[in-house]
């Protein structure tokens, strides 16, 4: 991968870094399959969706997740344990309300500690090679909150989130592509938001986006937001079609 102008290579990595899922949603759009099951436990491929990005963290060296948790989320804690039946480390961050994204995280603030961590959308299908941020997460620069993963999404969103030029997330100008629902991010992007406090990720990241203090990737290969029944059906199908999915590209 070629050399990213906002990650300081002087900077080594420590170690793996923490991830945190988002498993939190009530996944209105997927109902009624979400009436009786949280959307992360929706079966594609022969597994749990979020098991597909469980086990990638867990090939790319992570060790320690977070994932929160609220609609039906016992049956997501029944189902993963502690994580040891996926060579992982898990603990849990209860909300009896979904908090949202930002919430969510602040929420979990104190289980993922004071470095960079990893943060993965539950109700994504993507694949990433993680090994690509957990290298970027030690040598993030110093200014920066964080490294959003961006993708070309056409069908679905064709004006995107960001746009993207030289490495560096813009809220406007660059090529517009769509914020993949991943994510290196510092814990300090969440300093104005309280423990139990319900907000949105994404007003924080265009705001570091402004500021220009968001680096990002584009990511070219198989991804996919799971947002619906039929998207899930056509997921399922590839998945089952193809076999063990290949890895995508980086760039």
């Amino acid at each position: 991968m070629p050399a990213n102008p906002v990650i300081d290579d002087a900077r080594a990595a420590s170690g793996p870094p923490r991830a945190m899922v988002l498993a939190a949603g009530r996944g209105e759009r997927m109902r009624p399959l979400t009436d009786h099951c949280p959307k992360p436990l929706l079966e594609v491929g022969g597994r749990p969706l979020i098991v597909w990005s469980l086990l990638a963290l867990r090939d790319a060296g992570v060790r320690e997740v977070v994932i929160n948790h609220a609609h039906l989320g016992s049956m997501i804690v029944d189902a993963l344990g502690d994580g040891a039946g996926f060579g992982l480390s898990i603990r849990y961050s209860a909300e009896a309300s979904a908090l949202e994204t930002a919430g969510g995280i602040a929420t979990a603030r104190p289980l993922l500690g004071e470095a960079p961590f990893l943060l993965v959308n539950a109700d994504v299908y993507c694949e990433i090679d993680y090994r690509v941020l957990v290298r970027a997460a030690g040598r993030l620069a110093a200014d920066d909150l964080g490294l959003c993963v961006l993708v070309p999404n056409p069908d679905h969103h064709p004006g995107g989130d960001f746009g993207l030029s030289d490495g560096r997330v813009r809220g406007a100008g660059g090529e517009r592509l769509t914020y993949a629902g991943i994510a290196l991010l510092r814990p300090a992007m969440l300093d104005g938001i309280a423990h139990g406090q319900r907000a949105a990720l994404g007003p924080l990241l265009h705001e570091a986006a402004r500021n220009d203090r968001l680096a990002g990737l584009r990511f070219d290969g198989h991804w996919r937001d799971v947002g619906t029944p039929a998207r899930l059906h056509e997921l399922d199908s590839a998945l089952r079609a193809r076999g063990a999915p290949p890895n995508g590209s980086i760039r």
